[in-house]
């Protein structure tokens, strides 16, 4: 008999789960899409799990999640040499075209074409500062939350139950940031500068996905992504704290992250623990995601506001750089806002995690604001607001954005000639606060 031959009375048991029928059949499915499983592998998967890392979150296993979940969803073809030079091309058009619509000088230094796999290895170092004090602070709640005598029974144990939540937390990031990685189309697109500073990366093939089905030629669409992501790096370069200011608003809301035992408990009752699925959706559903207390929401309204404000002045300022240039621009504009506005799998996904909606709620509002400032003002004054965050509008100006714009601010009960002050004084190079 040859290796490929086998009796028919015998079973077949290559390939086969010996745990069929059985409460681990499930489990095993999961390693291993049904077939034989390699203990070996599972083995090392448990140790990377346990690994020593950083931090409250496994990123090393976030990442190794990630680019296996990546492989798993299909080809992700590096840029080939056509792609990186219509890219380079575009960034190089978007650049001379935002010279005409911002005073603030170009942000992007270096042009780059990423795969999926790159983006994700890219803009790993953010992510890892953004989700940790979220993470962190999950651990310490899930901790602090267990009845005294339990934490005393647990004793030791409680490093060894904070590793695994860090690995936890790091294979759901990991499943994230690969449905991510299908989506994005730059480094900015989510309003975070996720990248390295300086580095204007676009993602052909998500691009390309994205330009499918709307009537605009490729071309259009490569060079309106890339409008995009060069206004953000002008803004990010130019109003060095504002990415200290955004990360800042997330340490501040996961300092507040509280845990409801109760609530945990009682959707584990309702789980089935012989089908590994259902945890899996338990968590991508937020199981441990924690109560808003008041100070987290006044947080995040602050950070959604800060997004509003980003988007709002990257919007205004590309249709300005694109009016009486590029028709199909009001266009790409309505399809990126309805995309933002829809969200997708992977943001309800990392939203459920981590608690945080990555796209603002009141851009048209916030582009509104930036448009009014410029036409009373004009393009060199409403750039200068973001020089300074005391000169930065508030959540409540988005009631009023005329208002602002004409130098009336909702948040005190200034004098309307305050804002107008301090502008003129900053365009002269003085400092604001001597006006």
């Amino acid at each position: 008999m040859t290796p490929g031959d086998h009796d028919d009375d015998t079973p077949d048991d290559a390939g086969q789960n010996p745990f069929a029928g059985t409460p681990m059949e499930q489990m095993f499915a999961a390693f291993s899409g049904g077939q034989m499983p390699d203990m070996n592998a599972i083995m090392a998967q448990m140790q990377r799990m346990f690994e020593p890392h950083e931090g409250s979150v496994n990123f090393t296993l976030a990442k190794d999640v990630a680019r296996q979940a990546l492989a798993a969803a299909g080809p992700d073809p590096s840029p080939n040499t056509a792609q990186v030079g219509a890219v380079s091309d575009a960034m190089r058009l978007a650049e001379s075209w935002l010279d005409g619509a911002t005073s603030i000088a170009s942000g992007a230094h270096t042009v780059a074409a990423w795969s999926r796999a790159e983006w994700i290895e890219e803009t790993a170092p953010t992510w890892q500062r953004v989700i940790e004090p979220i993470a962190a602070h999950v651990v310490v709640a899930m901790g602090e939350a267990l009845p005294d005598e339990a934490k005393s029974m647990a004793g030791p144990l409680m490093g060894i139950i904070g590793q695994a939540g860090g690995a936890m937390f790091g294979q759901q990031i990991g499943q994230a940031l690969a449905g991510l990685a299908t989506e994005v189309m730059s480094s900015t697109d989510v309003g975070l500068p996720l990248g390295p500073q300086g580095v204007g990366a676009i993602l052909p093939e998500n691009v390309r996905a994205f330009g499918e089905g709307l009537g605009v030629s490729q071309a259009d669409v490569l060079l309106y992504v890339s409008l995009r992501e060069a206004a953000h790096h002008r803004l990010f370069s130019h109003a060095m704290w504002l990415r200290s200011a955004l990360v800042g608003a997330i340490e501040e809301y996961g300092r507040g992250t509280t845990i409801d035992i109760a609530a945990i408990e009682a959707q584990i009752r309702g789980i089935d623990p012989s089908r590994p699925e259902e945890i899996q959706d338990a968590l991508s559903q937020g199981l441990f995601e924690p109560e808003r207390s008041p100070a987290q929401q006044a947080a995040l309204t602050r950070l959604e506001d800060l997004l509003a404000f980003i988007e709002g002045w990257v919007d205004e300022v590309v249709t300005q750089a694109t009016r009486d240039r590029m028709p199909s621009a009001a266009a790409l504009a309505e399809a990126i806002r309805r995309r933002r506005a829809a969200g997708g799998p992977a943001e309800e996904t990392f939203a459920a995690l981590v608690g945080l909606e990555l796209r603002p709620r009141r851009l048209r509002e916030a582009a509104t604001l930036w448009a009014a400032l410029r036409d009373r003002q004009g393009t060199e004054a409403r750039d200068a607001v973001w020089s300074h965050p005391d000169l930065m509008p508030t959540g409540l100006d988005l009631d009023d954005p005329l208002g602002f714009a004409q130098g009336e601010t909702t948040q005190e009960a200034q004098a309307g000639d305050d804002f107008d002050s301090e502008l003129e004084a900053l365009l002269k190079g003085e400092d604001p606060g001597e006006a």
